[in-house]
């Protein structure tokens, strides 16, 4: 594995790990079923795969401004948006679409990020932090939210993940 910063090795790792977990956490899962919330105020399957696609998204663009790509839920998600009650989110079948788009796109943006760039201090309304802990905020981000979809499958009556 190469890249440009050695801080991004074990990053890069978690990456292609958590890019073939996306596609068997959502393996078989009923459109109907994505949108199920079992009387919580859990965030829904739908939801949740729709907001790890953006944020692969909206991360290789703060990263590389050259990276215009947008999801097809941008506007259901951008900002960062939380879930919104009685909408139709893309169909997971979409969702893994935008996935295999973004991923090539976002591994060579992370794999090309020089310690220079990650040390860049990222500018948010009320908040600033280095672009590092957003790289590192992110991988965490995608193992957490495809757990809770991993949980979302038993709870449904689904079978557990498959890890290979």
């Amino acid at each position: 594995m190469k890249a440009a910063s050695n801080r991004m090795l074990g990053i890069l790792a978690m990456y292609d790990l958590q890019t073939g977990l996306y596609p068997r956490v959502l393996e078989g899962i009923a459109e109907a079923d994505a949108y199920k919330r079992l009387d919580t105020a859990a965030n829904h399957i739908a939801w949740l795969a729709g907001s790890l696609v953006q944020q692969r998204f909206d991360v290789a663009g703060l990263i590389d401004p050259t990276v215009k790509e947008k999801s097809t839920g941008d506007a259901l998600f951008a900002h960062n948006q939380g879930i919104k009650e009685g909408v139709t989110y893309p169909t997971l079948e979409v969702y893994q679409k935008d996935w295999e788009r973004i991923t090539p796109v976002f591994r060579e943006v992370l794999a090309q990020a020089t310690d220079e760039r990650l040390d860049k201090i990222i500018e948010f309304p009320g908040m600033s932090f280095p672009c590092w802990d957003m790289v590192t905020f992110t991988i965490y981000r995608e193992a957490n939210c495809i757990g809770q979809i991993a949980l979302w499958r038993r709870l449904l009556g689904y079978p557990a993940m498959k890890y290979m």
